[in-house]
């Protein structure tokens, strides 16, 4: 699946989203993702500014969220955010959506918040988060179409706070769902290659992970599941 490590680096998002993290291990985390070229730093908002610093004059994207974890938040509250973070230099954007409205079934207000969401901040990329592990599979379709329909890029399948993270049942199904209009970022519980290889086969683009540098050196040091 990949000919070299450097097509393996450039599909993870390295991502530090504890909220115990300092800004040393921030730090780390760019430093790493400078190492390996990793295509993304996925770090909070209050590092966006610090980050694309560091990361200055390197090919790797700051990423940074935005109603996270839980999607609650107020338009209002997150068209704040999404500004603020631009401003300070994030690359791309993961939103989660509001999934209670989801769940109510208050589809316009669902695809009216990701459009002013995007509208505000045009030039950069957005991965919606649905929270699969909170949605059955109908859900899980209608929200992918309700991001999809409003112009986001990507569908990612969780915060990795939820009960569960990506699956790959759930990255097939999304994958279908989207086709060719957009690309589906795989996140939480993803720690091994061997998962990596799976998403990626289901039909993920992106892979959301705190666990790029395991993963890397085990690509390295020959772990590669395609090729025994």
């Amino acid at each position: 699946m990949f000919k070299t490590k450097e097509e393996l680096a450039r599909v993870i998002d390295h991502t530090l989203l504890n909220p115990g993290a300092t800004f040393s291990e921030i730090k780390k985390v760019c430093e790493e993702a400078k190492k390996y070229s990793f295509a993304s730093v996925c770090i909070p908002p209050c590092y966006a500014m610090e980050a694309k610093e560091m990361l200055r004059d390197t090919p790797v994207k700051v990423v940074t969220v935005v109603g996270f974890p839980l999607g609650a938040n107020t338009t209002a509250v997150k068209l704040v955010e999404a500004v603020e973070a631009v401003k300070n230099g994030a690359d791309e954007l993961d939103v989660v959506m509001n999934i209670s409205a989801l769940r109510t079934r208050n589809y316009a207000f669902v695809g009216m918040e990701i459009r002013n969401l995007i509208n505000v901040t045009r030039h950069v990329i957005h991965k919606i988060i649905i929270e699969t592990c909170y949605l059955n599979d109908d859900e899980k379709v209608k929200a992918a179409m309700l991001a999809v329909e409003a112009g986001a890029l990507f569908i990612k399948t969780s915060t990795g706070f939820g009960t569960k993270g990506a699956t790959v049942e759930d990255v097939i199904l999304l994958k279908e769902v989207v086709s060719d209009r957009a690309y589906v970022k795989a996140s939480g519980g993803i720690k091994d290659l061997k998962t990596v290889i799976a998403m990626l086969k289901a039909g993920a683009s992106r892979i959301g992970t705190s666990s790029g540098v395991k993963i890397m050196e085990e690509y390295i040091n020959g772990a590669n599941p395609d090729h025994p």
